[in-house]
């Protein structure tokens, strides 16, 4: 991919972001939150975990929330970092390649402050859809639960990208499903399961 220019770093992220409101507003939005409802009602922090091709509806969704999400240390993830921005969400720099341990420090304070978290279980290069340790050891770490979430739409793009990343046609049918809340193995058992079903 190509490295972002100082424009681009600049007027990516604000174009992009009046992109995705365009579209999410032609699109008819089913939310599956009963899994979570009870916990957002006590105000627990959350670990929420979804695979890095399905995840271009969330900011716009759920944004609001505040969730500290992580983001690549790249210039790339300084793009994303400057666009997840503009919808609510703190962006917190690192990867399992490059800056992981601190990574999950931060995110890990963060969780105990009472924020909730986004991790993407496959990113930032990949293997698509496979999971890795980062989010369980995030979870053993904070005792915070693993929410699983699967995003699915009725007509969609898909980019010949290492992650098939996913974009809704206009005026498609989605589907936001959260999973059942777990920690450890059993929860990312469940990010397989529910991630895929979307």
């Amino acid at each position: 991919m190509k490295i972002p220019g100082p424009l681009a770093l600049a007027a990516g992220p604000v174009l992009g972001a009046i992109a995705l409101r365009m579209l999410a507003g032609t699109l008819r939005v089913r939310r599956e939150e009963a899994a979570v409802a009870p916990l957002w009602a006590a105000r627990a922090p959350l670990i929420y975990a979804l695979w890095h091709g399905r995840l271009l509806l969330l900011p716009c969704l759920y944004g609001r929330r505040g969730a500290h999400t992580l983001t690549s240390r790249s210039r790339d993830g300084e793009l994303v970092s400057r666009w997840i921005r503009r919808f609510g969400l703190v962006p917190v720099r690192g990867s399992s390649s490059r800056g992981g341990a601190d990574a999950v420090r931060l995110l890990t304070r963060a969780i105990r402050a009472g924020r909730e978290v986004v991790v993407v279980p496959d990113g930032p290069r990949g293997p698509r859809e496979v999971l890795k340790p980062g989010v369980i050891a995030l979870a053993r770490l904070s005792g915070a639960p693993i929410v699983p979430v699967a995003v699915g739409a009725s007509r969609e793009w898909r980019l010949h990208s290492w992650d098939e990343f996913r974009i809704p046609r206009p005026f498609a049918r989605c589907v936001v499903r959260f999973g059942e809340p777990g920690v450890g193995r059993r929860a990312a058992r469940a990010v397989l399961d529910t991630a895929r079903a979307g």
